[in-house]
């Protein structure tokens, strides 16, 4: 994140280049405009995780791992179980990143990825509830940025989703006087959907789907959907302070919608053999 901040002095030299490739419906690694990078998802990477993933979009990779284990519910919401989603962007994945604590820029791209999640109910947190008001299970999601090329909204969302869709979480059992004793056996994690995160940059007149490290550093905006499985959109999130108008807005959803459907083929398939 911090990257695409100390190279954009440098970068907008490039800007006019790039609107230029853009007016021809072009972009200066040969995509068009609405191409993905290639995306390569592996499940079942951590052994010690309860699920983990690996997403690789183009030179961006990024790897989740999912703890699962018992918590105490936040006050407000004493009838649900937690979900926390970290985010942190490692020193190696970049000339520009810094070693330190996350950033404002990581910690937006955690919110934006939990939201998709939490919104889309992809969990059912009120069936995480082990003693009400007392005890739940609480649902940890690391997220390390291995390397950094663009789009870790969607990388990290990615990732996020497969290994959610891929972990096992123990099992406990409770007896009369709220005594919680850990079984031998684990069971899945429920899931009810698979949120699919799609990333549009404006650059000039332009969208663009998923982009690069150089062209996020001269894009005027961002904005982010999260669409469920019937393809509602279930959060969204704008960056940057370039402006959208109404009709602008109506056309980015109707591209990410479109997208997300070849998307959601693409972790289905990389998670429907996954080791449980």
């Amino acid at each position: 994140m911090s990257a695409v901040k100390k190279s954009m002095v440098v970068e907008r030299l490039r800007k006019a280049q790039i609107v230029e490739f853009l007016s021809k419906e072009k972009r200066l690694d040969g995509r068009d405009l609405l191409d993905f990078r290639p995306i390569k998802i592996e499940t079942g990477i951590i052994e010690k995780a309860n699920g983990s993933a690996r997403v690789q979009i183009g030179n961006t990779q990024v790897i989740a791992g999912v703890k699962i284990d018992i918590g105490e519910p936040f006050p407000d919401t004493p009838e649900k179980g937690l979900l926390v989603v970290n985010a942190e962007v490692l020193p190696l994945s970049s000339a520009y990143a810094e070693p330190g604590p996350p950033d404002e820029d990581a910690i937006e791209l955690a919110r934006v990825v939990d939201r998709g999640i939490r919104e889309s109910q992809m969990i059912d947190l009120s069936k995480l509830v082990l003693i009400q008001g007392k005890k739940v299970y609480a649902v940890f999601i690391d997220v390390d940025i291995l390397d950094t090329d663009g789009n870790l909204f969607d990388a990290v969302s990615y990732a996020t989703v497969a290994a959610l869709a891929t972990s096992t979480m123990p099992k406990f059992s409770i007896d009369q006087n709220e005594l919680i004793t850990q079984e031998e056996e684990s069971t899945h994690l429920h899931i009810n959907c698979i949120p699919v995160s799609i990333t549009l940059a404006k650059i000039g007149d332009e969208f663009i789907i998923d982009p690069t490290s150089e062209e996020e550093a001269v894009m005027d905006t961002r904005i982010t959907f999260t669409f469920d499985d019937e393809g509602n959109i279930r959060a969204g999130q704008k960056g940057l302070p370039g402006t959208l108008d109404f009709d602008q807005v109506k056309l980015a959803v109707n591209i990410a919608k479109t997208k997300a459907k070849e998307i959601r083929k693409i972790i289905k398939e990389s998670i429907k053999d996954a080791k449980r």
